[in-house]
């Protein structure tokens, strides 16, 4: 603090005023010279001490709202990294730990749906002209399907169309994705159309639309018809089949594209190429190590030719969008070593249909590892799928840990390809399929689908959980399932607070299925079906779904994200 002298303090004055004061002072007194000046000096010296204690309480004051100003003004942004994504994060302004946190934000159009497919649900594969799929051949083969069930009549959707649009609508669905039974349209794959098969889906179609809820067609959803198969080979053989697929796909959108406005093409055609072609645990059951590259090569072709169709001659008039939905599950790295191995097991499943549409080629890793058994692209072929998809697709159900093996395998066939090790985390709980229930990886997995395509329109297309379910009682009150779609919808929030244009979510299923090998002895199923007698009832996820569609999310708890990265 700065000092004065006797001069020019600013307390007392100077000593010429002083003079001046004790001067006038004498004038008016009627005592002594020397009282009057005691006096004077005594009271100047009290105003001094109270002028003095005013300037410390003011500062003492001032000191305290400033500190007070400081603690209750909202904290400076700070730099928050996370997994996938570089964003600025504030902190919370309240300290409060019993204050409510604000509910998660979904887009104001965002679609709330679920899926299903024909083969799993329809039923009815002998009625009305349709011609038998793959999977009618590969369901009476010994040993291929768990309880040596078919889908000859599954769920008899075929029949019950108004009955389960009504319980969509119950649920407050937004929207429905189903697939077209390629042999029920075309009976032989190629050639005569069925107009029985086109008036079902019309029906189904226009049902939907009455009730509010908009179609979402996939074309293809596994089941090839036989004769392509048989005679042609099937999606072994480019020049029969990716151009039957072309001519289907250009029927369903002449039937249906005036009130269809969001398309599928193909429905993971990973799942086609590995399981089909690779392990032969599907249908048309090929054990192979070059036919899932091969089968790959062409379904890209496939669904490159029929976006092609769509946006040369019905788009302008239908203005639709067509995409593809592709299997992905998250793969985080066991140490901070395996880095390269989890990527590496992203890009062989879900890179490998999805890096063609955006940079024309496959996947690097994918090349390496490959060499010629990878199908080429021609410059033709690259200009035919590079561009080809409006918007992404994204099937997650599960996650594993991924590690680098210590050598080579000693046997041939996709997984060797790969080169990967999996595991679970042991805080991960398991469902009735064996897959680890890890919501945090499907938010991982919109990140990184987000940061490597430069961040496209995306769907999920499929996400669910298959829970052991002995009878409808425990069906009923199925809080597993639950917790694993509030989790996954979460999951999704979050994601979309992270700048991931994430624009729609479809629960699988709809209601219990035909679950491809495994028959009749795995659940899905928002609804419970007993296969006898056909009756659909409600389980507790679907009344939650139905309640979280209708407050449009903000009914999901918010949580803490979880980190599995090492």
């Amino acid at each position: 603090m700065q000092k004065y002298d006797d001069e020019s303090s600013p307390l007392v004055g100077s000593r010429q005023e002083y003079q001046q004061k004790d001067q006038r002072g004498k004038k008016r007194s009627n005592g002594s010279g020397d009282g009057t000046c005691a006096t004077t000096e005594l009271s100047l010296s009290l105003f001094a001490l109270v002028l003095l204690t005013s300037m410390v309480l003011a500062v003492i004051v001032g000191l305290v709202r400033f500190v007070t100003s400081r603690a209750s003004a909202p904290s400076p942004p700070v730099l928050m990294q996370t997994q996938g994504e570089v964003r600025l994060a504030v902190p919370s302004e309240s300290q409060d730990k019993n204050a409510v946190p604000p509910p998660y934000t979904f887009p104001s159009k965002f679609v709330w749906g679920a899926a299903t497919s024909s083969y799993q649900i329809e039923g009815a594969v002998h009625e009305d002209s349709r011609g038998p799929s793959i999977w009618d051949l590969f369901c009476k083969q010994n040993g291929t399907i768990m309880d040596g069930s078919n889908g000859d009549v599954a769920c008899d959707h075929y029949h019950r169309v108004e009955d389960d649009v009504a319980i969509m609508k119950s649920m407050n669905l937004k929207a429905y994705r189903f697939s077209i039974s390629w042999s029920r349209i075309i009976p032989d794959g190629m050639g005569a159309v069925n107009p029985k098969g086109i008036a079902f889906y019309n029906h189904l179609i226009d049902t939907l639309l009455q009730n509010g809820i908009e179609p979402w067609a996939t074309l293809y959803h596994w089941d090839l018809p036989e004769h392509l198969c048989t005679n042609y080979g099937g999606w072994l053989n480019r020049n029969y089949t990716v151009t039957a697929f072309g001519e289907y796909a250009r029927v369903c959108f002449q039937a249906y594209g005036d009130r269809v406005k969001r398309w599928i093409t193909l429905n993971e055609p990973w799942t086609v190429a590995v399981n089909g072609h690779g392990t032969g645990i599907h249908a048309p059951g090929h054990i192979s190590d070059t036919e899932p590259y091969i089968v790959g090569h062409n379904l890209l072709l496939a669904h490159a030719t029929a976006a092609k169709i769509y946006r040369t001659e019905f788009v302008v008039s239908q203005q639709g969008l067509v995409g593809i939905a592709n299997c992905g599950d998250f793969r985080y790295p066991l140490t901070l070593g395996d880095y390269g191995a989890a990527e590496r097991a992203i890009l062989f499943q879900f890179g490998w249909f999805t890096e063609p549409f955006f940079y024309g080629q496959y996947p690097t890793d994918m090349q390496k590892r490959l060499g010629s058994r990878l199908p080429q692209w021609t410059e033709e072929d690259r200009e035919l799928v590079l561009g080809s998809t409006d918007f992404v697709g994204l099937n997650y159900y599960s996650s594993l840990l991924a590690a680098t093996p210590a050598h080579e395998a000693s046997w041939s066939g996709y997984w060797a390809d790969v080169f990967v090790d999996f595991d679970s985390h042991p805080d991960w709980r398991k469902n009735d399929m064996g897959w680890a229930n890890v919501p945090d990886g499907l938010r991982e997995m919109l990140f990184w689908v987000s940061n490597r395509y430069g961040r496209p329109l995306i769907f999920v297309t499929e996400n669910g959980s298959a829970e052991p379910e002995p009878n409808s009682t425990v069906a009923r009150s199925d809080e597993k399932r639950r917790m694993f779609f509030e989790g996954h919808t979460r999951a999704c929030a979050q994601a979309i607070e992270g700048g991931v244009d994430l624009r729609g979510y479809f629960a699988w299923s709809l209601m219990d299925n035909f679950e491809w090998q495994f028959g009749y002895q795995r659940r899905f199923g928002l609804y419970r079906v007993d296969f006898d007698s056909k009756e659909r009832t409600p389980k507790s996820s679907a009344l939650w779904y139905g309640r979280t569609i209708a407050t449009h999310g903000r009914n999901i708890p918010r949580k803490d994200r979880v980190s599995w990265f090492p």
